[in-house]
């Protein structure tokens, strides 16, 4: 599919089931690999960036059993150690899998290459290297430095304590806090940045405690200590962020929606999203099947000013719909949503722009006014939330064109077939 025309919703009582979480996932898939025998993952996303990831374990050697229809995963971890001393693997596009094998090869004994796609080469990765280097890593980039494709491997952790920034990505931080048992003595990791932590962070923090290993923080530092994961059934909560274009659809359409298993004990951050769309003027309610969305029956949704530093990945969403609020939309401290995909600011403002809204950008922020939709093909700039985003926008204008809308497979390769069941 080269291009998604986007249609009108008729239906009125949207139900649907999302994948699991890709942040949950990888993580999982990390942690298991460095546990000591079998662990059962379920309700596993299976998507672009999760199937680099098993594929990665694959090719350093590990034992990985794969039910795609069950969407389970089993893996024979190794206590931190990695069967094939000499590997390369390929991350795509995959920021997660970037940063965590990373972190992983670098801090194990072997001899690894990492590569990478174009877009993910481009992608911040220097303040990992500089604090792996700092460790006693060895780190020869391939191409640019500062970047992916390198060669790494055999430090084996020479360094207990290391200063880390992250404001460009809390990814960093999860890479080192996961891998911190391989370092004799464990590992204290000082946040020079004003960041200190965030919803990401808190994820992997509580995943590990899953695993029988709890985080240390205290004034912007971490401990993690050497002792081994244990082994376990671990079931992945559904993907947060999916769900939510769902619920933009009702917020901006006066209809309902329902996505099952999504509810507010969720430790993914952009459940603040559904609390934002109640500030916003919807009605929202959890109930056993799910979170239910419903949009305010005038179609108009009041403006907000939001810092969505800790549900950033929601953003390209609030935009998407601000164009149908009674006043602006301001979106607040995201600058580093200039270092993922694409930039993302940027995005925002080009195709609300190309569909006739007006928008003011400055370096970590975005003002969006109301107005109607044009006719517009929209460039996705191979970054699945764009895709998925403006389609959303797309649902009460005319004309609207997603340009590469395959991009989604991302994260979510049924979406635009979904889409298409509810339109």
């Amino acid at each position: 599919m080269n291009e998604y025309k986007v249609k009108h919703l008729k239906t009125k009582d949207i139900r649907v089931a999302v994948p699991g979480s890709k942040s949950i996932t990888n993580r999982a898939l990390l942690i298991a690999a460095m546990t000591k025998g079998k662990t059962k993952l379920q309700g596993v996303l299976f998507s672009d960036d999760s199937r680099h990831f098993l594929q990665a374990l694959i090719d350093l050697g590990f034992e990985v059993n794969i039910d795609e229809e069950k969407k389970e995963v089993v893996v024979n971890g190794l206590g931190g150690d990695i069967p094939n001393k000499n590997a390369k693997v390929y991350v795509g596009s995959a920021g997660t899998a970037a940063r965590f094998l990373t972190a992983y090869l670098a801090l194990s004994e072997g001899t690894y290459v990492i590569d990478a796609s174009e877009q993910m080469k481009k992608r911040p990765m220097k303040p990992l290297f500089d604090a792996l280097i700092s460790m006693g890593a060895n780190i020869k980039y391939l191409e640019n430095e500062g970047c992916l494709p390198i060669e790494t491997g055999g430090n084996l952790g020479l360094k207990n304590e290391i200063c880390l920034d992250i404001s460009k990505s809390s990814q960093f931080l999860s890479a080192l806090l996961m891998t911190g048992m391989l370092v004799k003595g464990g590992i204290k990791i000082h946040i020079t940045s004003e960041k200190k932590t965030g919803s990401y962070i808190d994820i992997t923090r509580k995943m590990m405690a899953s695993f029988g290993k709890l985080v240390a923080f205290s004034e912007g530092d971490y401990y993690v200590s050497d002792e081994a994961y244990t082994g376990t059934t671990y079931q992945i909560e559904p993907d947060v962020s999916a769900a939510c274009y769902f619920y933009a659809m009702a917020a901006t359409n006066s209809c309902k929606a329902l996505v099952y298993n999504v509810h507010f004990d969720s430790m993914q951050g952009d459940i603040r999203f559904v609390k934002l769309l109640e500030t916003m003027g919807c009605y929202v309610e959890d109930t056993d099947e799910g979170i239910v969305v419903i949009g305010p029956e005038t179609g108009k949704l009041k403006g907000v000013e939001v810092d969505m530093n800790n549900f950033s990945d929601q953003a390209l969403t609030l935009a998407a719909i601000a164009p149908f609020a009674n006043s602006p939309v301001t979106i607040k401290n995201v600058a580093h949503l200039r270092g993922q995909e694409c930039d993302r600011l940027h995005a925002m403002a080009s195709e609300l722009t190309r569909m006739g809204i007006k928008c003011e950008e400055s370096e970590d922020s975005i003002v969006i006014y109301n107005g109607d939709i044009n006719p517009a093909r929209i460039e996705t700039y191979d970054d699945h939330r764009v895709a998925m985003s403006f389609a959303v926008t797309g649902l009460l204008g005319e004309g609207i064109v997603i340009t590469n809308p395959m991009c989604c497979r991302k994260t979510f390769e049924e979406y635009f077939d979904l889409l298409d069941t509810l339109c």
